[in-house]
């Protein structure tokens, strides 16, 4: 597993959000190996790999605010992210043993539900999974539905609550089809990608 998507078929049709949210997992995931900092990390994502062809591989243009508002927040809150992911993965499995790109869509995730009230939760949940998708083809895209929701119901309540009680097309649905090894019976809200 690197830090590059697998299915990288139609990233010029993704939105510059999604963009954003790609490229800061991706971020993430070069300071977790390589020990860079965020600075580090934001000059050389904005020169060399938003927007651009990298080993064959055409990385989507993306939203620059929201990148680096990603990134540095991304950051800045680890300390308030892990301890939540912790409690909303399974017993058993903390952070720490998750995969690493895994882990990075996961704090992605956890910041724009905790720090992002703008983004709506449903929105947020559904980007990540997405993201997911970019990288695996496994269950790790219904870890991630599963946890993230987990993460919302605990600090969002009143929107997951609002999301089902509006009865709208995939609201806390469940994610069918999809073995999730963190908790049973996880709830899918998704909705319209922010």
């Amino acid at each position: 597993m690197t830090g590059t998507p697998e299915n990288t078929a139609g990233t010029a049709k993704i939105s510059l959000r999604s963009g954003a949210r790609l490229a800061v997992v991706q971020a993430l995931y070069e300071m977790d190996i390589s020990g860079k900092g965020v600075l580090d990390a934001l000059a050389e994502f904005e020169a060399f790999w938003i927007g651009q062809e990298v080993d064959g591989i055409a990385h989507p243009q993306a939203e620059i605010a929201f990148f680096r508002d990603l990134l540095r927040g991304t950051v800045d809150e680890q300390r308030a992210i892990d301890p939540k992911l912790d409690q909303a993965l399974a017993q058993g499995w903390p952070l720490r043993r998750i995969e690493i790109v895994l882990r990075a869509i996961l704090r992605a995730g956890a910041y724009e539900l905790m720090f992002r009230p703008d983004v709506p939760v449903g929105a947020a949940i559904s980007a990540y999974v997405d993201v997911a998708h970019s990288f695996y083809t496994a269950d790790e895209p219904g870890l991630v539905n599963a946890v993230l929701d987990r993460l919302a119901r605990e600090v969002r309540p009143g929107e997951v609550t609002a999301a089902k009680a509006s009865g709208k097309p995939g609201s806390s649905k469940p994610l069918s089809g999809q073995s999730v090894p963190a908790k049973p019976s996880a709830n899918n809200p998704s909705a319209k990608k922010a």
